[in-house]
């Protein structure tokens, strides 16, 4: 299983952006795939949403609201982020994960990780 994101980049403040997560390899209904950011210097990741398909039912949970919405093309088990109105503060690593088991939320205990993509945000 791979998790390749894409997207990133360096972004005047305000503006937006949208990142991608391409998961290759895996063959199950159901899954949670969730991203991530790692602030500069900080050793844990921080979990923005989420979204997992568990019994043919599909959960979404935003951990940051308002500005970050998560979405999914899930025929092609690519899942987006979306940043509007980027803040100098939202400059970080941004990674998304899968976890093999379904879920509702964003539940623990994720497999399989990205490498992350850097975003930084200038004002």
């Amino acid at each position: 299983v791979q998790l390749v994101e894409s997207g990133g980049g360096l972004v005047q403040a305000g503006g937006s952006l949208r990142l991608s997560c391409s998961v290759s390899g895996y063959d199950s209904d159901e899954y949670v795939v969730a991203w991530w950011r790692q602030a500069p210097g900080q050793k844990n990741h921080d979990q923005v949403s989420c979204i997992g398909i568990w019994y043919g039912k599909t959960y979404y949970q935003d951990l940051l609201k308002g500005r970050f919405t998560m979405s999914a093309d899930s025929s092609s088990l690519t899942f987006y982020l979306q940043i509007t109105d980027l803040k100098p503060e939202d400059t970080g690593t941004y990674v998304c994960t899968l976890r093999r088991e379904g879920g509702i939320g964003c539940p623990p205990g994720y497999q399989y990780w990205g490498r992350g993509i850097q975003v930084t945000v200038f004002s």
